[in-house]
């Protein structure tokens, strides 16, 4: 089995749902999740707060620096993760597909490298 990350992407200046919707996707994100531990493709997965509240840290020169905001400065961003078991790309692209439809985002599938690179 490989391992991918189906990561979801929020766009910034999006409608916000109403809350009747946010709790519609949460029960169909939960749903979602049920299903991936029923079918052992289950390894992780967690929901990031807003984009504003991440801080940088480079650590590549003599000093440590940290910087306010995402690192990219970008429309679309990193809103949440699943961390998934299949048996090959085909599969992982069918759990993204229901994922996407659960959260109501777009979800990409990248698999983890079997060696560092």
């Amino acid at each position: 089995m490989t391992q991918y990350l189906l990561s979801v992407w929020g766009t910034e200046g999006a409608a916000a749902p109403s809350n009747e919707e946010m709790q519609q996707t949460y029960a169909a994100v939960d749903k979602f999740n049920a299903k991936l531990r029923e079918i052992g493709a289950w390894v992780f997965a967690g929901g990031l707060h807003d984009v504003s509240t991440a801080t940088v840290v480079d650590g590549t020169g003599d000093d440590v620096v940290t910087t306010d905001g995402p690192f990219a400065e970008s429309k679309e961003f990193l809103g949440g993760f699943w961390v998934i078991e299949a048996p090959n790309l085909d599969r992982a692209i069918e759990l993204a597909a229901e994922g996407s439809a659960a959260c109501r985002g777009k979800v990409e599938v990248r698999p983890f490298a079997d060696e560092p690179a």
